[in-house]
């Protein structure tokens, strides 16, 4: 079976395109990603473990949704399933995670609002990803992938992270609660998703427009989804509530001003904390896999202040006991 390299290799050489390929770093992707020349240019080459079929891909699919939806998205240059080969668009090497780290104030604030409004525009695809079928359109936040994400932290920050296993009572409890979370947030999940939209997965391109990358996974969500993830994931210490709210109004004055349902600042802060939950327990879990199984040892950091987000969260919602049970006695080990 040949590596990655050298499906990129194969595919070059039957384009008769230069063999010159640089080696690129995924945060957490099974995929492999390369710089290659192309077209008296450069362009960016992802490479899948497996081959794909092209109508069932889903990066293919959402990529021409965004596409189509006037979102800022690479544009696929070429593909080939068989050696699991996708070239695009390269947008350089400006993540905005390491631009917000160098900004001042005024400028980090300019660059997260532009984000903001970014995860409103995702939403008006909403119908156009179900006119057209898309794949996102098929998938769904429901009960059983809400779960599945939060039986995942379970797993992984006891088991795999913590050595440990939750009693028997403490199992049967928290399951309880996740499954009556994991219900409510089905009946939420009404729009357009990233799924995955944080700092990481944004870039400013040569002349400063902010791009969307690692959307594969879109699908049909609550509306405060991409929000929670991209404010409360992989920080240090949790925001003010002030700015936090903030940002919910702006959110939702950006959704209306692009013509979407107007959604009350009340009903949206209640799902925000309820996503909240759920959204940062899945974190969690991906971090704690990620590092002991993959060596990633710098998503640990983000594990304590996660934490003390869902507790506040569970607190505001006066809601999730025993989940706030076993977070005050998991915290207690960090002091």
């Amino acid at each position: 079976m040949i590596n990655a390299r050298q499906s990129l290799e194969k595919f070059l050489a039957a384009q008769n395109k230069p063999i010159k390929i640089e080696p690129l770093t995924p945060d957490a992707s099974i995929r492999e990603y390369f710089r290659i020349c192309w077209n008296d240019s450069t362009a960016i080459a992802c490479v899948y473990p497996e081959p794909f079929l092209p109508k069932e891909q889903t990066y293919l699919d959402v990529t021409n949704l965004f596409l189509v939806s006037g979102l800022p998205v690479a544009k696929i240059y070429d593909f080939d399933g068989e050696l699991g080969v996708i070239i695009q668009e390269d947008f350089g090497d400006s993540i905005l995670r390491d631009c917000l780290a160098k900004a001042n104030f005024r400028e980090k604030e300019k660059l997260i609002n532009r984000a903001i409004i970014l995860i409103a525009k995702i939403q008006t695809a909403t119908t156009k990803a179900f006119e057209s079928n898309s794949i996102a359109s098929r998938l769904k936040f429901d009960e059983e992938k809400l779960l599945w994400e939060l039986q995942f932290f379970k797993t992984h920050y006891f088991e795999t992270f913590r050595k440990e296993k939750l009693s028997r009572i403490d199992y049967e409890n928290l399951i309880e609660e996740f499954i009556e979370l994991s219900r409510e947030l089905e009946t939420r999940a009404k729009v357009l998703c990233h799924r995955d939209f944080h700092a990481a997965n944004l870039m400013l391109d040569k002349v400063n427009r902010l791009r969307i990358i690692d959307h594969q996974d879109a699908r049909i969500g609550a509306a405060s989804y991409d929000l929670v993830s991209f404010l409360l994931d992989r920080i240090i210490e949790p925001p003010e509530p002030k700015w936090l709210n903030e940002k919910k109004r702006f959110f939702l004055f950006e959704r209306e001003r692009l013509g979407l349902e107007k959604i009350a600042f009340e009903d949206f802060d209640y799902e925000f904390d309820l996503m909240t939950v759920q959204r940062c327990l899945k974190a969690i879990g991906t971090f704690s896999f990620q590092s002991v199984n993959r060596g990633k040892i710098h998503f640990i950091q983000y594990i304590e202040p996660m934490f003390r987000i869902i507790l506040e969260a569970c607190k505001r919602l006066q809601r999730f006991p025993n989940l706030q049970k076993i977070i005050k006695a998991g915290l207690n080990k960090y002091e």
